[in-house]
């Protein structure tokens, strides 16, 4: 063996061997929205699953605003130890490269995918005074008072899913764009938006305490949690589909040692009892990948998206 070759063997070896100990100290889950959002709540739950396996703790770290740029950017730029995670959603890896014409990170070069974590849709509420009860009384005020009735978003799903009823039930509305969806909620209970398509972590809370009101889900199916609760499509938008997921990333150069045992440990956490009580109460499907197939899903995805927002007519900001 030449020096070159057994050089090589060492460094593989203590890799390998550094990989086993993982992790030594505290991670960090960074987080794209706010506190109390579906990827906050999942990051938590995940978090509490990594430390009970492994004894260290997991540091949360929000960093809403800019539709998960910061937060994106943030950990693309953090050392590529395994010690910063990405706990993200389509919104920062598959829409908004279509969304802004200039992106402060790169979803493809600047990230080692770890693996997927869950997939979900997104219930249609409105606030309660608003003089309607399904979608369709929905979509014929709206026709009745063009671009007066205005929808909310905090993140990219929730905005491309009102963007996509806009244009396939032909109505217009005024969008109003927020750091994160609790916070256009807040503003829906405040009397100041009229209705949003957001997370059912974030929105049937409000539902079933009846400050909200729910006139459809934008799942190809019934949520289990709401199943008296039609989908979009069923309730005469046909074929309206939009659906969310959730995912985990390191920065790239992460060494692969490394990347395969926060996967090993990311898989594990889905079926631990904190993750399993999340998909639960959320309606959320488990959903987990290895890195090289949560790659090939993330390509695909980004395709949809692209497609999704070119047909809906929005110009990237």
């Amino acid at each position: 063996m030449n020096r070159f070759a057994a050089a090589l063997a060492l460094a593989l070896a203590a890799t390998t061997a550094g990989a086993q100990d993982f992790p030594t100290k505290s991670i960090t889950f960074v987080v794209p929205f706010a506190a109390g959002s579906a990827t906050d709540t999942l990051a938590r739950a995940v978090g509490q699953a990594v430390t009970n396996e492994t004894k260290q703790a997991v540091v949360i770290d929000n960093k809403p605003g800019a539709s998960g740029m910061i937060a994106a950017a943030s950990v693309a730029k953090a050392p590529a130890d395994g010690y910063t995670v990405l706990i993200t959603t389509n919104t920062t890896h598959a829409a908004n490269e279509h969304l802004y014409k200039k992106l402060t990170y790169d979803p493809v070069k600047d990230f080692a995918p770890l693996s997927g974590l869950g997939k979900g849709g997104q219930v249609m509420v409105v606030r309660p005074d608003l003089p309607v009860k399904t979608v369709q009384e929905f979509i014929a005020h709206a026709k009745k008072n063009p671009g007066k009735i205005n929808f909310g978003s905090g993140s990219s799903s929730s905005r491309i899913a009102g963007e996509l009823l806009q244009q396939m039930a032909g109505i217009e509305l005024l969008h109003v764009p927020y750091k994160s969806n609790p916070l256009a909620v807040a503003d829906m209970l405040g009397g100041t938006i009229d209705m949003m398509i957001t997370d059912t972590t974030t929105g049937l809370p409000q539902v079933q305490s009846g400050k909200l009101r729910a006139l459809g889900y934008s799942g190809d199916k019934r949520s289990r949690l709401a199943p008296d609760l039609p989908t979009i499509s069923e309730a005469g938008v046909k074929g309206y589909e939009m659906s969310y997921w959730f995912a985990a990333y390191a920065p790239a150069g992460t060494p692969p040692a490394v990347v395969k045992r926060l996967n090993a440990l990311l898989v594990a956490a889905t079926k631990s009892g904190p993750v399993t009580a999340f998909y639960e109460k959320t309606g959320v499907d488990a959903f987990t990948t290895t890195p090289e197939e949560l790659a090939t899903f993330q390509a695909a995805e980004t395709r949809k998206w692209g497609e999704i927002i070119k047909k809906a007519n929005i110009q990237p900001e």
